[in-house]
């Protein structure tokens, strides 16, 4: 796979300084960074062409600090929060955010408070929080009933909440969108995104929109949203109660950033549709050993989206549609295959036990 450098890498200077002008910031802002952002932008070798597009990249927000691309909103929201006098933080979270925000209010000397719904958030980042010190309350419910009393409690006492809902979240997520911009020298046709809370998409459509508007891009993209099929309020066009799926940073039943979700589906042209556990759970498969990109399955839902479009023939263009080849496409991988090492030994652990001889060793690898 080739790796795309911006023109002009401004390197991991983190997100703050690398986009400052772009940014609700001002002289009492802190610039605290753990490096977040100038993620790869990763050309496909395999599955691109295989789909008839040779010009499909990967987004590796993976290589994040904490593995997510939610490093990019929350040193914004932090940084915020020390500006604003704050002692500690608080988000509700399946996971990513909860490792994200225990990890920067520690850099930034803060105390962080997690909501998580119990038995429902990866080992890997509930560890992540663990480590970093945050103070962890696993709710009885959903991931809609954690962030229903983060809000609660955040109205309650002088602590910011830094769910996506917190507008610095979405300010510095959008960043991902010109670094994209940036990396390819306009906006691509297609953004492929994983949809849970729908503060990503509604983060990536903004970038794009003020990048366009400051003529740093021609064009603006059509965002192609995908919910998991067991979670998928927007493509029902109602709440779900019981958010049932593998893909647990996607695992929500009524999105906080839902109208703005929509705006943007229906701004740029383009759709938030679903995809089923199986097709998550393959794309994450062809995504580890076509590509090398170990991805969360919840970032696998952007590249199954992707295969559904492919197989259906129908990716949206100005015309009555035109071949993915003519297209250039992104994937957003919003976090790492570390996240979870539990589905991937679930579905792809194949390990053989032998004696400590060359002998069995060749035969087990088939070189016998």
């Amino acid at each position: 796979m080739t790796s795309i450098t911006p023109a002009s890498s401004s390197g991991r200077l983190g997100v703050l300084r690398r986009y400052q002008r772009y940014l609700p910031l001002t002289d009492s802002t802190p610039l605290i960074t753990l490096g977040e952002g100038d993620t790869p932008l990763v050309r496909s070798r395999r599955l691109g062409p295989r789909l008839g597009c040779e010009e499909l990249y990967f987004k590796l927000e993976s290589c994040n600090p904490t593995g997510s691309f939610k490093d990019r909103g929350m040193v914004v929201a932090v940084a915020k929060a020390l500006e604003d006098g704050a002692k500690a933080v608080l988000c509700a979270s399946t996971g990513n955010t909860s490792a994200s925000a225990a990890a920067y209010a520690a850099h930034a000397g803060l105390q962080a408070y997690v909501l998580v719904p119990r038995g429902n958030v990866a080992q890997g980042k509930l560890a992540q929080a663990v480590a970093h010190g945050a103070r962890i309350v696993a709710v009885d419910g959903n991931f809609d009933d954690a962030l229903r009393l983060a809000r609660a409690i955040t109205d309650k006492h002088p602590i910011p909440l830094v769910n996506s809902l917190n507008p610095h979240r979405i300010e510095g997520q959008k960043t991902a969108a010109f670094e994209i911009v940036d990396a390819l020298g306009d906006a691509p046709d297609l953004l492929f995104i994983p949809v849970g809370n729908a503060g990503n998409i509604t983060a990536y459509w903004k970038g794009f929109v003020e990048y366009f508007q400051a003529e740093q891009a021609g064009r603006k993209p059509r965002l192609m949203g995908f919910q998991a099929a067991g979670a998928a309020p927007i493509v029902r066009g109602e709440p779900v109660a019981d958010p049932q799926t593998v893909a647990t940073a996607i695992r929500v039943g009524n999105p906080a950033s839902w109208a703005k979700a929509v705006a943007a589906r229906d701004e740029s042209g383009g759709r938030i549709d679903a995809v089923t556990d199986e097709q998550i759970l393959e794309a994450y498969r062809l995504l580890a050993q076509e590509e090398g990109v170990f991805a969360e399955p919840a970032s696998a839902a952007a590249v199954a989206g992707l295969l559904q479009v492919a197989a259906a023939g129908d990716a949206p263009s100005t015309g009555s549609g035109q071949a993915l080849r003519d297209k250039t496409i992104v994937c957003v991988i919003t976090g790492s295959g570390l996240k979870d090492p539990e589905t991937a030994m679930s579905v792809e652990a194949q390990v053989t036990d032998v004696p400590p001889t060359v002998e069995a060793v060749e035969e087990a690898l088939g070189l016998a």
